[in-house]
């Protein structure tokens, strides 16, 4: 018998409430450029370190030792769901994300504007992270463009310098097997799309003819001159967490991508402020309504990629300033971590483990006494890949019977 079908067998309902922390890309590592301390290290955090004494730490592989995981992956290992089994493209995630609603046969690719020179190199991946206003009016120009081969192009802006492309045919199939354009890197040529199937061959043909209109649309528009196409993919099937949990579940976020995972998971999406004070509060506004929350915090993953040390140690301590307004209406159960690490020093996602605090009247409390990575690999968690996380929670909120006789 595997894992899931342990839970499945063993899953019961109660009054239990369950929030899930998400701190994006909290994970660091230590630098000499950066005080040879991570963020979590050096950030004043009274309240954490106060809760540490109290709990139960470890680290978590979002997928296994040495892979490193996209956020989709990433959030989809917190939630239970293997990683490596459930495979949700960042296209339909962004997409689902900003509520547009997919058609059984559409592809949805995440776009994000980006700065190209005069030779065609990509100077910036994000085109200095252009404001939400600035995209909108850029993707105004971008829908001009109707229609090529038959496929209608439907273009959506999200947040930030990210938007949405929606390919859909009803003349002829497309497919979505697709290499990502986005190069990764500064300093390199955007890919071409090519496709693994005929199917995925013809829309990699109009994704092209896309890309070629659009960069004329747009080559007197610094600094966005230009954008990659990221996460070209269909919608898949995937179970609930109300089927796979019996757990009514909601989610905090404000951004699309982790809106659109909570979405195709049958979270129910509540009010996301901008604030980290704002969104704790909604947890309290909608604590009676819901089993399980999902509050996710974006600020620590951007700061980690723009390698800004200090707005990462900024990001934890206002979050651990606000966290009072949290623990006031302390859930039954209580999990901060993060969906994968994105140190400072690399400027990216990474493969290193991510730090896990829990809190519950039955977790135990181990000898560790403040939150971060280095005093988390002593804590009695242990290390353990995320995907385990939704069994330690669930059986922590007595959600779990004993399996077997």
């Amino acid at each position: 018998m595997h894992y899931e079908e342990i839970i499945q067998s063993t899953i019961k309902k109660n009054n239990s409430k369950i929030v899930l922390l998400v701190l994006d890309g909290v994970g660091d590592i230590r630098s000499p450029q950066f005080h040879n301390k991570t963020p979590l290290e050096y950030a004043h955090t009274p309240t954490l370190d106060t809760l540490a004494k109290k709990s139960v730490m470890g680290r978590m592989y979002p997928i296994l030792p040495g892979i490193t995981p996209g956020s989709g992956p990433g959030h989809l290992g917190l939630f239970g769901y293997d990683p490596l089994k459930n495979i949700i493209g960042r296209g339909v995630l962004e997409a689902v994300g900003i509520d547009f609603t997919l058609k059984p046969h559409d592809v949805a690719a995440r776009c994000n504007f980006a700065t190209m020179d005069e030779k065609g190199m990509i100077t910036d991946r994000r085109a200095g992270r252009i404001p939400t206003e600035v995209t909108q009016k850029l993707c105004e120009i971008l829908q001009t463009i109707k229609e090529i081969d038959g496929v209608e192009i439907i273009i959506k802006p999200g947040k930030g310098h990210r938007f949405v492309t929606v390919f859909r045919s009803k003349q002829k199939e497309i497919g979505s097997l697709i290499n990502d354009t986005d190069p990764l890197v500064e300093g390199k040529a955007p890919l071409l799309a090519k496709g693994k199937n005929p199917p995925s061959q013809f829309l990699s043909q109009v994704i092209n003819q896309f890309v070629e209109k659009g960069y004329e649309l747009l080559k007197n528009q610094a600094p966005a001159n230009a954008f990659l196409l990221r996460g070209i993919a269909s919608k898949p099937k995937i179970p609930s967490m109300s089927e796979k949990y019996l757990l009514e579940s909601a989610a905090i976020a404000s951004y699309p991508m982790y809106r659109g995972i909570a979405s195709l998971l049958g979270m129910t999406l509540l009010p996301a402020p901008d604030s980290i004070e704002g969104l704790f509060q909604t947890y309290v506004d909608y604590k009676q309504k819901y089993d399980f929350f999902f509050i996710h915090v974006k600020g620590t993953d951007q700061a980690g990629e723009d390698g800004d040390f200090e707005s990462k140690v900024k990001c934890i301590e206002t979050v651990d300033k606000a966290l009072p307004i949290l623990l006031d209406h302390m859930p039954d159960v209580l999990a901060i971590t993060g969906d994968h690490s994105t140190p400072c020093a690399m400027r990216s996602h990474s493969f290193h483990p991510v730090p896990i605090l829990l809190h519950s009247a039955f977790s135990g409390i181990d000898d560790v006494e403040v939150f971060h990575e280095n005093a988390c690999n002593a804590g009695g968690l242990g290390f353990f890949e995320s995907r385990y996380l939704m069994g330690l929670l669930l059986s922590n909120a007595k959600r779990l019977d004993k399996f077997g006789a």
